[in-house]
């Protein structure tokens, strides 16, 4: 297997993770959830950051080992 399928496996994984951890964690106090009548609009402010550093972090790790 090439390098690149093997990235592309890890970031696979890490994508499954990722989806678990949102899934179980739910919403977050920095949510922003507004309701008016039939509407419904749902930003996930918190959870997008928690994300990003989370694969910030990830992403370095990986490349200080290439």
């Amino acid at each position: 297997m090439t390098g690149f399928g093997k990235i592309l496996i890890v970031v696979g994984v890490i994508l499954i993770i990722i989806g678990l951890l949102s899934s179980v964690i739910g919403k977050l106090p920095g949510d922003i959830h507004f309701k008016k009548g039939n509407v419904s609009v749902y930003f996930p402010i918190m959870t997008s950051i928690l994300i990003s550093i989370i694969i910030s972090i990830i992403l370095i790790i990986i490349g200080k080992f290439r």
